[in-house]
């Protein structure tokens, strides 16, 4: 008997498909209420950090190399105060065998998948991780699909989301489309249920676990470069999983007083799943339209839970706009000689404000640079930009609209990032696991909730009875 496929039986069979498409049973997780053993979950995989490096050195994966960016640095310091201008280093993840960090993702979900027999894996995405995912399964001999959300519903899409679909396909994908809606997670779940596949989801422990290299390695050559853990950290933050894999292998490499920072474009006002809106956005990758939903609220993902839980280790969280990225982009190739993709670029736009703050004596380290191609580059994003009637122009990046205009920084003083009320987001994320689970949480739902805010029990005690009394 062939089940049935409308929108609402797939997604009731969501729990039992994921059982079988990630091996783990994540009801073993799970207290009834509120709170779940995340750390039981993380070490469900079976890798230990030694378990990860070894892992992903059999496909080349790792061991990139941190590049000082002298004259960066440098510029950052004539725009700050006597004394200011931390020196600005960027971990290079384009070295990486699909050209970003999220090959460490994709080589641990990969491998897992390699060993408990799946014939093939499917990953939902739209970026980088597709080609990492389809990168490892080459490696490995497994079929690969990647789920693409692509198009408007005039099947238009962005020069940068078209280029990564080519980069799925030249490494061995199967490249499924659909315009942008709520039906991506949808056909996830259809098409593993369908192929018997592997979710080499984002969101899975396997995913972040292969992040914590990134973080370790940060702290070793740091230490090995300078004779100091990294002062500042800053992971550009879509889906969280950056920052969560990093401040983890920070961690673990005992750099427990490094500032973990997360850096987003500036989407706001524009909605991700926006038929209309989907275009008008000129960038693809770490904005606000992914970073804020996925930190407040973490588990609305293709998975149970998801692994990527930010506001656990984020210290800070920052803005830049659009045209502050792109023009760091061209600063980054034009002064250090290095052409890399937009999303790194995000968390050095936001880094060399930053450096400003702090004293020269300081070490800020962004995680990631990336690969660049043809629909990555500035110039097709700008062209794309005024295609969809979107104001381009040089001047002050504060005035940029997002959805009406880019702007792009007219000196360098012009650079500035904003704050994110943290707090505020803590609030959110309380509410919500008050309002879907229980408005009575127990004593390990409180220090469940504390964990997931780094607060105080106290502290969650206190906001918890203030979201109580205004519902």
């Amino acid at each position: 008997m062939s089940l049935a496929k409308d929108y609402a039986s797939v997604m009731g069979r969501k729990g039992e498909v994921m059982k079988a498409a990630l091996g783990m049973d994540y009801a073993e997780f799970e207290s009834g209420s509120i709170a779940f053993d995340y750390e039981k979950m993380m070490r469900s995989t079976g890798f230990t950090l030694e378990e990860i490096e070894r892992v992903q050195s059999l496909t080349g994966v790792g061991n990139t190399p941190l590049f000082e960016l002298r004259n960066i640095t440098a510029l950052a310091r004539k725009c700050a105060k006597p004394g200011y201008g931390a020196t600005i280093c960027a971990k290079d993840e384009c070295a990486n065998p699909s050209g970003s960090f999220k090959a460490r993702r994709a080589a641990c979900a990969v491998a897992f998948a390699k060993k408990n027999g799946y014939k093939g894996v499917i990953a939902a995405t739209s970026g980088n991780y597709g080609a990492a995912v389809a990168s490892q399964a080459a490696m490995q001999g497994l079929k690969c699909i990647i789920l693409q959300e692509a198009f408007d519903s005039r099947e238009v899409g962005q020069p940068e989301i078209i280029e990564k679909a080519r980069a799925c396909e030249a490494l061995g994908a199967e490249v499924v489309q659909i315009t942008v809606g709520p039906e991506l997670f949808y056909e996830a779940i259809s098409l593993l249920e369908d192929t018997k596949y592997f979710n080499a989801s984002l969101y899975s422990p396997f995913g972040i676990a292969g992040i914590e290299t990134l973080g370790y390695e940060i702290a070793m050559q740091c230490r090995e470069r300078f004779g100091k853990d990294p002062d500042m950290v800053v992971c550009t933050n879509a889906g969280g999983g950056m920052a969560t894999g990093t401040a983890r292998g920070l961690r673990k490499a005992g750099a427990n007083d490094t500032t973990v920072v997360g850096a987003s474009i500036d989407l706001s006002g524009l909605h991700m799943a926006s038929d209309t809106q989907f275009n008008k956005k000129s960038c693809t990758t770490g904005h606000t339209g992914f970073g804020v939903p996925f930190a407040t609220w973490p588990d609305r993902s293709d998975v149970p839970r998801s692994a990527a839980r930010p506001l656990r280790y984020l210290d800070r969280y920052v803005t830049v706009t659009q045209g502050e990225a792109m023009c760091i982009t061209e600063l980054l190739a034009t002064f250090e000689g290095l052409e890399r993709g937009p999303a790194g670029n995000t968390a050095l736009a936001a880094a060399f404000c930053l450096a400003q703050e702090m004293p020269e004596d300081q070490i800020l380290v962004i995680s990631e640079t990336e690969y660049t191609g043809a629909g990555k580059h500035v110039q097709p994003q700008l062209d794309f930009a005024r295609e969809n009637g979107i104001e381009v122009r040089f001047g002050n990046p504060e005035e940029e609209v997002p959805g009406e205009s880019v702007i792009l920084p007219a000196s360098a003083k012009d650079f500035k990032i904003k704050d994110l009320d943290l707090d505020h987001m803590k609030n959110s994320l309380i509410k919500k696991s008050l309002t879907t689970y229980t408005l009575d949480p127990t004593d390990a739902d409180i220090a469940f909730l504390a964990e997931e805010t780094a607060l105080t029990v106290d502290e969650v005690k206190a906001k918890v009875e203030k979201i109580k009394k205004s519902l």
